[in-house]
């Protein structure tokens, strides 16, 4: 503790190479070497970044989405995998602790997909495989709710490090469960999203969530949401001008660092394809929590109980587990989360 970590931070707004998730990976790979070149310690990247967000949920009927979701089934992300390997590598190679998203396919069924989020450490280790744990409104066509097994802060080099996607930045008790594990830098990974009702501000709304979260918990926060390219609005609104139009909408996409007391360290960037990058000093977060601190002393805990049940579940149990059985991927696997001496 007398040692909190100092780092630099960077949330980089990016569009996907939609629904190519080889391209997607390589783009990648390229943002988290200029991030590094440019400092950056702790790297994190939007939400379902590889290989992009099911807009047409919002655009589509049932009906007419479902060669989409096929579509996205075949470009999605196997955990373990060939493109998480390259992830690895690169958070390796660069040296960097990484948050991205990805859609990750189910290893038991076709009709299974999790909008996920993977913490990378520096030495390429894979240390975190966060499903979301309720997919957002439209968002149920397409992902399936995760398991509290992930709900976990990661001891990283900069420090108790955690990741929610998107709308569970809104989940109290998700937000609570992080913060009372000692959860000093929270990522928050989002989409662009214009696809709202008209007057939902998209750019606020993340800016008022993840200052809720820094302030209440005292704690810094990296918020890194997509872009909408042409590429994109080409796929899903085609000769559509009203979902063309509604795809365009400005204010839809927000990123950047946010400190203990609730306030953007750096300027945001709104929209554009970017980095932002800012300076973390986490004994900026010990005075603050002396006034309030919702995991410690301003709390009542004699009154207040949370009980998260951290068991993965699976869609079967079996008494006995022969070899030709193949067992559901786990977050908590050893085999996917731990490193040897050949892959480290």
């Amino acid at each position: 503790m007398d040692n909190l970590p100092r780092f630099t931070a960077a949330a980089v707004q990016a569009a996907p190479v939609y629904l190519d998730p080889a391209a997607t990976v390589e783009k990648a790979i390229a943002l988290i070497a200029e991030a590094a070149a440019g400092g950056a310690e702790l790297v994190v990247f939007p939400e379902v970044f590889v290989p992009g967000y099911p807009y047409w949920n919002w655009t589509m009927n049932p009906v007419q989405g479902s060669p989409w979701f096929e579509r996205l089934q075949r470009a999605s992300v196997d955990i373990p995998g060939p493109y998480v390997d390259q992830l690895r590598a690169a958070a390796r190679q660069y040296g960097v602790v990484l948050v991205i998203g990805v859609n990750e396919r189910a290893a038991h069924s076709l009709g299974v997909l999790y909008n996920t989020l993977l913490t990378i450490g520096p030495d390429g280790a894979l240390i975190g495989v966060h499903r979301k744990l309720v997919p957002t409104w439209a968002e149920k066509l397409t992902w399936t709710g995760g398991d509290g097994s992930s709900l976990k802060v990661h001891r990283t080099p900069v420090g108790p490090l955690g990741a929610l996607a998107c709308g569970e930045n809104t989940n109290t008790l998700a937000r609570f469960a992080l913060l009372a594990q000692g959860e000093l830098v929270h990522a928050s990974c989002y989409i662009a999203l214009p696809v709202a009702p008209a007057d939902y501000d998209m750019a606020d709304a993340i800016a008022v969530r993840t200052a809720a979260h820094s302030f209440e918990g005292k704690v810094f926060s990296v918020v890194a949401c997509s872009t909408i390219s042409p590429e994109i609005v080409d796929a899903i609104a085609g000769d559509d001008e009203d979902v063309r139009r509604m795809l365009a909408r400005p204010r839809s996409a927000l990123s950047g660092i946010f400190g203990p007391d609730g306030r953007p360290v750096t300027e945001p960037l709104i929209d554009a394809e970017g980095i932002v990058y800012a300076e973390i000093d986490l004994a900026k977060c010990i005075q603050p929590k002396q006034m309030h601190d919702i995991v410690g002393h301003y709390n009542r805990f004699d009154v207040f109980q949370l009980h998260v049940d951290n068991r993965p579940r699976t869609p079967v149990t079996f008494a006995t587990d022969p070899a030709h059985i193949t067992t559901p991927f786990s977050p908590l696997s050893t085999e996917t989360t731990g490193t040897t001496k050949e892959d480290a």
